[in-house]
């Protein structure tokens, strides 16, 4: 299906495709006097679809090494699937960006499913509370990354946001979504996304695999009966998952194009305990030409969700930001490069630093001569001293952190990490068992900087894992005595 809208003029506007169930879907928004307004629509058919002739039916400049800059009017952006993502929130200390990043790199090679060489993952860090900040990480394997990022990179988006985000942006933005925790379910045609929204932003997401098509209007009582439990149970376990194990209060957010069988759904997750709503989309909230507002703001709530999320430029989870760069946004080698004219102009620049090295330590001699026969040049070689001094008496927290991601920690997982200068740096976790606590705790006791002071086990009766809290000196850093 296609919708056009002809005579407009040019504004700031986003093209957005996104890939659901198989099928392609694509909008081109545009924000008019602050209202976002669809000026086309489009769909393929089949399941089967093709991204490089959809691309072009939808006016994309596919197989061109850089699209034709016309200002902002021509942004694309792309949603890659949240099936095969994986989400983790974890907690850590406050910390500057660079500390943050080093001390998610620990965890998350605890947590992942296969080796960090495998995985692509992004975080996002949420709001501080108690000295704690919340840390949403989305990991997927590579390959299956960088399959998508081939298929779209020949028309050349802007951005690769995740389709469960857009879910989000969609819902809070078009289907009145104002709550900052809340659960918002999209069911798709066999298949159902379940997003976890915490302090207004995604923090988990889970697809099933039951959708529209499981609850046909034929289907008989039993059979309906049981297809609503089995929905009810997967809700609640992808509910259990996020933490919410008795979620009483939690409002349920089913978005709905106003179909009688949604409606139906969600009096059944009422009936099963649920604080379950249907979400209508407010179609005064989007300029739409031709189709209802209601059921093409529904349809297309991915790929419009997408558009908005590029238009108000959100700090998105960039998962594929190591495998993927717009053109103009990485450098390229030049053509000439090659290994052998490299070793050339190494062995060149190697002469030229020779003879240059040896010109600078003369200047530098006689200058220096110069500097000492000043009035309180001695004075500003203490002071300086004095500083560097200072400065190798500050911790080093990225190296502390280094440290203990090299010891041996399979089978350790790391709830927290605490430091102050003057007390033993604690840190909590879990272990498998006594022997995966024991070689992590012998491993950090090898290495020369750090010193064990304490490590305090206890067995989870409902996990049966160990739980520990570690306590270690640090260099001369966490003794009362410095």
């Amino acid at each position: 299906m296609s919708l056009s809208v002809s005579g407009l003029g040019t504004r700031t506007s986003v093209t957005a495709i996104a890939q659901q169930e198989g099928a392609l879907k694509a909008v081109e928004l545009r924000k008019q006097a602050e209202v976002p307004e669809i000026i086309w629509a489009k769909s393929t058919e089949g399941s089967d679809a093709n991204w490089y002739l959809f691309a072009r039916e939808c006016g994309l400049p596919a197989d061109q090494p850089e699209q034709t800059k016309t200002g902002r009017d021509k942004m694309v952006v792309v949603g890659f699937g949240s099936t095969g993502v994986a989400f983790y929130r974890i907690g850590l200390p406050v910390a500057k960006k660079e500390e943050l990043a080093a001390m998610i790199k620990l965890q998350a090679e605890t947590l992942l499913p296969l080796p960090a060489d495998q995985m692509e993952l992004s975080w996002r860090a949420g709001r501080e509370r108690d000295g704690e900040v919340p840390i949403t990480v989305a990991a997927t394997r590579r390959q299956r990354l960088q399959g998508y990022v081939e298929k779209v990179r020949p028309f050349q988006p802007a951005k690769i946001l995740l389709d469960c985000e857009a879910i989000v942006k969609a819902w809070s933005t078009f289907f009145s979504g104002r709550e900052k925790d809340a659960v918002v379910v999209s069911l798709q045609a066999r298949s159902t996304q379940i997003c976890l929204v915490e302090d207004g932003l995604l923090s988990n997401a889970v697809v099933i695999d039951m959708g529209r098509e499981d609850f046909p209007e034929d289907q008989d009582t039993s059979e309906q009966t049981d297809t609503t439990e089995r929905l009810i149970q997967d809700i609640k376990s992808a509910l259990a998952s996020f933490g919410y194990s008795e979620p009483v209060g939690l409002p349920v957010f089913v978005l709905s194009d106003g179909s009688s069988a949604i409606a139906g759904i969600v009096s059944c997750l009422k009936s099963a305990g649920l604080n379950a709503r249907v979400a209508l989309p407010d179609a005064d909230k989007l300029v739409v030409h031709g189709e209802s507002g209601t059921e093409q703001l529904y349809e297309y709530r991915v790929p419009i969700g997408l558009a908005m999320m590029a238009l108000d430029d959100d700090a998105e989870l960039n998962i594929a930001q190591r495998l993927y760069h717009p053109a103009g946004t990485k450098p390229e080698k030049p053509g000439w490069y090659s290994p052998r004219i490299a070793g050339v102009i190494a062995a060149v620049m190697f002469v030229v630093l020779v003879a240059v090295s040896y010109a600078v330590d003369l200047a530098y001699e006689k200058r220096l001569s110069r500097l000492e026969a000043r009035p309180g040049f001695k004075e500003l070689v203490q002071r300086q001293t004095l500083i560097k001094a200072v400065a190798q008496q500050r911790p080093d927290l990225l190296e502390l952190l280094s440290e203990i991601n090299s010891a041996e920690s399979q089978g350790i997982m790391l709830d927290s990490f605490y430091f102050k200068k003057g007390q033993p740096v604690r840190i909590t976790g879990q272990a498998q068992g006594k022997e995966q606590l024991y070689k992590f705790e012998e491993s950090l006791q090898n290495k020369k900087s750090i010193d064990i002071v304490a490590t305090n086990p206890s067995v989870d009766t409902k996990t049966k894992r160990i739980k520990f809290t570690m306590t270690f000196h640090y260099k001369n850093f966490t003794r009362k005595s410095t």
